[in-house]
């Protein structure tokens, strides 16, 4: 009897045994990839250095265009007062002198926001200034957000 129920015991553990189920699942993403600058459209390029230039030139002469619907979502034109600006600005100027000009350094995509992210060198006139400035263009060619960091040499999502 005893062997009998050892030998079910057995035959019952090598029944239940768990089996590997082959499935092919597609490659994901990557969540983040960057780009040749050659791969993005010349007129988004465009859009990204002039609406980016316009907010950092407003330390320059102190008047703000503001933003409109066809260039940005609402919570950018919401975000980017006048008031805001002038704020940062004097800081800026105060720690890096006048802003010169944006240098489009690398482009990244944003796969799981479907955004574009446009990583300009922010050049000053004095030469301790470092400064990144991001912006992100969403699919209907908006400004979905601009950023200003302190450059870092490699990328991380901040």
């Amino acid at each position: 009897m005893k062997k009998i129920i050892i030998a079910f015991s057995i035959l019952l553990l090598i029944g239940c045994k768990s089996k590997k189920v082959l499935t092919t699942t597609e490659p994901e993403k990557a969540k983040i990839e960057k780009l040749g600058l050659s791969e993005v459209n010349e007129s988004q390029k465009n859009k990204a250095y002039e609406l980016g230039k316009r907010v950092l030139m407003t330390c320059n002469t102190s008047k703000f265009k503001p933003f409109n619907q066809s260039e940005a979502t609402a919570s950018v034109i919401q975000n980017t007062t006048e008031e805001r600006l002038t704020k940062t600005c004097t800081r800026f100027r105060q720690y890096y002198g006048t802003f010169i000009d944006l240098q489009l350094v690398e482009i990244y995509k944003n796969n799981f926001e479907g955004t574009t992210i446009f990583r300009y060198k922010a050049l000053y006139s004095k030469k301790v200034a470092n400064k990144e400035l991001r912006v992100s263009m969403n699919e209907e060619n908006k400004v979905s957000s601009i950023k200003s960091l302190d450059w870092v040499t490699p990328f991380s999502m901040k």
